[in-house]
């Protein structure tokens, strides 16, 4: 795309979310043939019009109306519908009509996130025979193009698709499993949104007024507030920074190019032969002058807000049942963080879409051998301890990484895990659905007893459902990924045994242990689950948090 249409096509942009209202009644893209409104509980619906344009709006045998304001918006709100398999048909009437067909009443999730919820059902273990046995006219499925803008428009581009082959297998696998089985549990209608981007931050995902309201997060408000003061320039300029982008690394390809290729090319070589031998990985090459900057004057998917800005703020008063999400490998290097940042982002969420605390299910990372850091160790624990937040619910997937890909192919175990949390967080069965998770730590003599909840019928040693990484080397008759330290902060590895619901962890070389982790690695490798067949989470505990803190320090420098 030229410079001159991409300058067009964002002055349009500005253009239409300045509020400019079209004399035809307009709905944004989310409503459509084939969609999927939720059951048992109020249903919003929203476009624009001539202002004070009277709206009707009709489905079966509910409609409502509304009254379009001087900013040519109006919405309504149906009253709740039973689920119902009947296909309906959406009429919204004003100075002209528009009718959306066989529409459904059932189940709405969003599936969000970044490339790992991205990854297509086509890719997955299993996936290609479960796209050719996909056909299912109940299931419905919306992939939202990707957009990131500075300010939150009103529209998406995408559209509601039956659920057959060819659309099941380009749709996001994990999100697939996840609605087969809330489909075949369930036996309602059931509708899929598909939200993602790969590679992006979770604060790309927040809006800035949720940003704003957590001082710890103002760093962010203030970058936001720096692109701000910048836009109207960055957009008035954006052509010519285009053409002298292009000139930039046109030049930078042909005196530098062909050597930093084969650099990059070596370097993974070296690193694929490092992940295979367990050796240190390489650091990757340094490019021999710096690589010329592409324009981005909405900014990109690390920037604050971008991704709510142009995909979350269009959908969110779309009634839904609840999110999965799958995200969280682009903030591994600060961990620390994301339990504060998530938690804004799944409260800022709930606030936003008015439906109170709706739930969120979300997927613990993958073991992946990124480097010979814990970041993605210290980045599961602030998924684990986002469980705090009311109405979530966590899939441990570290059993079905991958050493040297950050998109396992396993996906069809992640779906199936988080179908297990809906079921229990959203639909409120009484069933096992997570693995162990770490309860306490208490001292026994020269060992540190360690408790959990989620037992389900009891502790054992397990393995992966799926072994296309190393779980198959993992042994079946003790346990493994347990280690100790003393006061010292130094780790060994520990003997394990299961005593009833408990695990009793201990080794010669520690005899006054403090502190007690499991799987605490990029790539761990860890054999407890429930009789369920559902993995423990990894987790680092302590009977006294001042030595967990000391040996937290310790492992941090």
């Amino acid at each position: 795309m030229t410079p001159r249409l991409i300058f067009a096509g964002i002055a349009a942009v500005f253009l239409a979310e300045c509020g400019a209202a079209s004399a035809d009644v307009k709905m944004p893209a989310i409503f459509g043939d084939h969609m999927v409104l939720q059951q048992d509980m109020g249903v919003p619906v929203w476009g624009t019009a001539d202002p004070s344009e009277g709206i009707k709006v009709t489905v079966g045998n509910h409609s409502a109306t509304a009254t379009a304001g001087v900013d040519g918006r109006w919405m309504v709100k149906l009253a709740p519908f039973p689920a119902s398999a009947e296909s309906m048909t959406m009429t919204v009437t004003g100075k002209n009509t528009l009718r959306f067909v066989d529409v459904l009443i059932g189940e709405v999730w969003v599936c969000s996130g970044q490339s790992n919820m991205a990854y297509p059902l086509s890719e997955s273990v299993s996936g290609s025979e479960a796209a050719l046995k996909s056909q299912d006219t109940k299931l419905r499925l919306f992939t939202m193009a990707h957009r990131m803008t500075h300010k939150p428009v009103t529209d998406i581009e995408g559209k509601w698709e039956i659920c057959e082959p060819d659309t099941a297998a380009a749709f996001p696998a994990v999100g697939y499993f996840f609605g087969r089985d809330i489909r075949a549990k369930l036996g309602r209608p059931v509708g899929l949104i598909a939200m993602h981007y790969g590679g992006s931050s979770a604060v790309a995902w927040v809006s800035i007024e949720g940003l704003e309201k957590e001082p710890a997060l103002h760093g962010y408000v203030k970058k936001w507030n720096r692109i701000d003061a910048a836009y109207a320039y960055a957009v008035a300029n954006y052509p010519a920074q285009m053409l002298a982008y292009e000139t930039a690394l046109s030049y930078w390809n042909k005196q530098y190019g062909k050597g930093y290729n084969e650099s990059m090319n070596h370097w993974k070589e070296e690193t694929g032969k490092a992940i295979a031998t367990g050796q240190k990985l390489p650091a990757p090459p340094i490019p021999p002058a710096p690589i010329p900057k592409k324009p981005k004057p909405e900014g990109d998917e690390f920037d604050p807000s971008t991704l709510y800005n142009g995909m979350v703020a269009p959908l969110e008063r779309y009634g839904i049942r609840g999110v999965i999400w799958y995200q969280g490998e682009t903030n591994a290097p600060r961990a620390s963080e994301y339990r504060l940042l998530f938690s804004r982002l799944i409260t800022d969420w709930r606030e936003r879409w008015g439906e109170g605390d709706f739930p969120f299910l979300y997927v613990q990372l993958a073991g992946y051998r990124a480097d010979d850091t814990d970041n993605w160790a210290q980045l599961r624990e602030a998924q684990l301890q986002t469980l705090s937040v009311p109405n979530t619910g966590m899939a441990t997937a570290v059993d079905i990484g991958e050493p040297d890909k950050i998109h396992p192919r396993d996906k069809l175990d992640v779906g199936k895990r988080l179908a297990l949390a809906a079921l229990h967080v959203a639909y409120g069965e009484d069933i096992v659905y997570s693995g162990p998770l770490f309860e306490g730590v208490t001292k026994e003599r020269d060992g540190l007893r360690v408790a959990f909840t989620n037992t389900g019928s009891g502790l054992v040693i397990g393995q992966a459902p799926w072994t296309g990484g190393l779980a198959e080397k993992l042994p079946t008759d003790h346990l493994i990924g347990f280690e100790v330290a003393g006061s010292d902060g130094q780790w060994i590895p520990a003997d394990a045994k299961i005593i009833s619901n408990t695990v009793l962890v201990r080794s010669p070389k520690v005899p006054d242990p403090v502190v007690v982790r499991y799987a605490w690695k990029e790539y761990p490798e860890g054999n407890l689950y429930n009789k369920e067949g559902l993995p423990a989470s990894p987790f680092l505990g302590s009977t006294n948090n001042t030595a967990e803190q000391a040996v937290r320090t310790t492992d941090s420098k």
